[in-house]
C-alpha cells in the first residue's frame, strides 16, 4: 500500500518545489533543500520495498516448491503405508483362521496337563536311573579301596593330651603313620622350606641343652598347614602355586614327584584358616587331599590320591561348608569336618561325608572336643594310633578318639 502512495506524493513534491522555485525567496530554497532530502530518502525506500518484495516472491516461491516435494513424499508414503496396512490386514485375516483351525486340533487343557505332568515324571525317572548307574559305578569302585578291616565309624573325641608347646600360633605336627614308624614331624608357621624331624614322641618331648631333632632342608617352600608324611614322604602344597603338590623324599631331600589338583587353591580349604588351601589327610584307605570349591558354594571336596605317583584315583563332592571350618580328617573313607568361631571356642565336628554312604551326616550326632576353648591350625588322624594330632594356638596337642563298628552294609538295590 506504501509503494502505491509513495508515486503520488512524489508528484505532489515536485509540483510544490516547482511552485516554490518559481516565488525565489531565501525560505523557500530551504524548503527545497528539505524536501528534496525527503525526496530522495522516499526514493531509497521506494528501491528497498521493490528489494524485499522480489526476495519475498523468490522465497514463497522456494517455500511452495519444498511444499510441493514434502506433499509429493507424502503422496508416496501414503501409498506404501496402505500397502502395509492392507498386508497386514492380510495377515490377521489368515492368522484368525489358522487359530480357529488349531482351536479345533489343540486337545483339551487338562489332557495337556496330564501329558505335561507325565513327561516331566519320565525326565525325572530318566534322571534318577542315571544317578543310580553313576552310583553303582561309584559304589564298586570304592570297594575296591575298602580296607577289609575298616568298617568303623567315630562316636566320641574322648580325651585330651597337651603335649608341648613350639613354634608359632599356626603350625602342624603329626606322625608317620606307615607301619614300623615312630617319627615326629614339626613344620611352624604358615610359610617355610624346612621341617624338625624327631625320632619318636618321647624325643619331642624331652626338654634337653642338646637338640633332639633334624632339621630337613626342602627343595621348595611349603605354604598353609595341611601337610603330611607317610611312608617316609612328605606331601605338601608348594608356596606360590594355586594346586600343585610336591612329594618330597625325606632321606636325601628330593622331590620324588609332583601333581596339579584340578579345580583347587581358588579359595582357602577352611575359612578360619585362610593360608591353607590344600589339606592333606591319611586314613586307613591312604591319601586323601581336601580343597573347597567355589563353583560348589564354597562346600569341601575330596579327591583320593595314589600315595605313589599323585594319580586323582576319585573325588567326591561333600555338602560340607568350609564357613566356619577349622579342619578336617578323614576316618575309614569318612570325612569329618570340625567347626568353630573366629573368636575361639568349643570345636565340634557336625557335618561328615562318607564315601560308602553307610554314615550320614543328618543322622550322626554333634560331637564335641573335649577342651572347652580351642582354635586349631591343623588336624592330621594317624589311622595306627586312633589319635588325632593337633596344633592348637602353638600347643602340640593328642586327642583320643574312639570308634565302634559300623555293621550297615550298602544296599546296592537302590543302584539297580
Amino acid at each position: 500500500m506504501s509503494c502505491r502512495v509513495v508515486p503520488l506524493l512524489l508528484l505532489c513534491l515536485c509540483l510544490t518545489v516547482g511552485s516554490v522555485q518559481s516565488q525565489g525567496s531565501p525560505q523557500d530554497a530551504f524548503i527545497i533543500q528539505y524536501l528534496e532530502r525527503r525526496l530522495a530518502q522516499m526514493e531509497e525506500r521506494l528501491n528497498q520495498c521493490d528489494q524485499n518484495t522480489a526476495s519475498l516472491t523468490q522465497k514463497n516461491y522456494d517455500l511452495s516448491t519444498e511444499i510441493r516435494g514434502y506433499l509429493s513424499t507424502l503422496n508416496v508414503m501414503r501409498s506404501e503405508m496402505k500397502s502395509q496396512v492392507d498386508t497386514v490386514s492380510m495377515r490377521v485375516d489368515r492368522m484368525e483362521r489358522e487359530m480357529e483351525y488349531l482351536e479345533n486340533k489343540i486337545p483339551n487343557q487338562s489332557d495337556i496337563e496330564m501329558e505335561e505332568a507325565l513327561l516331566e515324571q519320565q525326565i525325572k525317572d530318566a534322571e534318577l536311573d542315571q544317578l543310580k548307574k553313576k552310583a553303582k559305578i561309584k559304589v564298586e569302585n570304592v570297594f575296591c579301596l575298602t580296607s577289609p578291616d575298616c568298617n568303623t565309624a567315630l562316636t566320641q573325641i574322648k580325651s585330651l593330651k597337651i603335649v608341648k608347646r613350639a613354634g608359632d600360633t599356626y603350625g602342624s605336627w603329626f606322625k608317620d603313620p606307615s607301619e614300623q614308624s615312630a617319627k615326629v614331624y614339626l613344620l611352624s608357621g604358615i610359610r617355610n622350606n624346612s621341617l624338625l624331624e624327631y625320632v619318636s614322641l618321647q624325643s619331642f618331648t624331652e626338654r634337653a641343652t642338646t637338640p633332639k631333632s633334624r632339621e630337613i632342608q626342602l627343595p621348595f617352600h611349603w605354604q598353609g598347614t595341611g601337610h603330611v608324611v607317610y611312608n617316609g614322604f612328605l606331601y605338601y602344597h608348594k608356596a606360590d602355586t594355586p594346586n600343585q603338590i610336591l612329594k618330597v623324599d625325606l632321606l636325601n631331600g628330593t622331590v620324588a614327584d609332583s601333581t596339579l589338583l584340578p579345580g583347587a587353591g581358588r579359595l582357602p580349604v577352611y575359612s578360619l584358616n585362610p593360608n591353607t588351601y590344600l589339606d592333606m589327610a591319611v586314613d586307613e584307605l591312604g591319601l586323601w587331599v581336601i580343597h573347597a570349591d567355589p563353583e560348589y558354594g564354597g562346600n569341601l571336596v575330596i579327591t583320593k590320591l595314589d600315595k605313589g605317583t599323585l594319580a586323582v584315583e576319585y573325588t567326591w563332592d561333600t555338602q560340607c561348608k568350609s564357613h566356619d571350618a577349622e579342619g578336617a580328617f578323614l576316618i575309614c573313607g569318612t570325612l569329618y569336618v570340625v567347626y568353630n568361631t573366629r573368636y575361639g571356642g568349643r570345636s565340634t565336628v557336625h557335618c561328615l561325608y562318607d564315601i560308602h554312604d553307610t554314615i550320614h551326616s543328618d543322622e550322626s550326632p554333634v560331637l564335641f572336643f573335649p577342651k572347652r576353648y580351642t582354635s586349631h591350625s591343623s588336624i592330621h588322624y594317624h589311622p595306627g594310633e586312633k589319635q588325632l594330632y593337633a596344633w592348637d594356638d602353638g600347643y602340640q596337642t593328642i586327642y583320643k578318639v574312639e570308634t565302634r563298628r559300623n555293621d550297615q552294609v550298602i544296599d546296592l538295590s537302590i543302584a539297580e
